[in-house]
């Protein structure tokens, strides 16, 4: 398990690479604000309050690809159930305090994630918990100076 990258996957970095290039900032693998335990959030908006996880589907239990191994098989199940519970708590946690929290599987398109990120990012905290809705509307810049610069394909901006 040690091989496992904890940071820096490939759907983490696609994610990533959009929400900047959206023009938003964020911390990377920083430690949550949760009294008493040690958990890592893969994009953090601190002032914001929006916590992201990128999730695979093996390790959190993906409801369509999660998969289970047939050796040591009671060992496993107990992981990956753990993996699962802790989600849950993290995300009970974060949201008691007033955070917003946005879970992303790794199957997920990554234009379609960064939409439901750049939204709870971007909210004024009517975001609804551990999924926010996606936004409406791709409006353009809010400056009518600035031209949108809009990509036709995928609606993200060209910067």
């Amino acid at each position: 398990m040690q091989l496992q990258r904890r940071r820096d996957t490939a759907p983490e970095l696609a994610v990533r690479r959009l929400v900047h290039g959206r023009g938003l900032r964020y911390r990377v693998n920083a430690l949550l604000p949760i009294p008493g335990v040690r958990r890592r959030a893969d994009l953090l908006f601190t002032a914001r309050k929006v916590a992201v996880f990128v999730d695979g589907c093996y390790w959190h239990g993906c409801p369509l690809h999660a998969t289970w191994p047939k050796a040591n098989a009671t060992w496993w199940a107990d992981k990956l159930a753990g993996n699962v519970a802790r989600d849950r708590d993290t995300d009970r946690r974060l949201q008691e305090l007033g955070w917003t929290v946005v879970r992303i599987w790794e199957h997920e398109d990554p234009a379609d994630a960064v939409r439901r990120v750049v939204h709870a990012a971007l909210s004024d905290g009517d975001a609804d918990g551990a999924r926010p809705a996606q936004p409406d509307s791709e409006a353009g810049p809010s400056d009518p100076s600035t031209p949108n610069r809009r990509d036709p394909k995928n609606g993200l901006d060209r910067r």
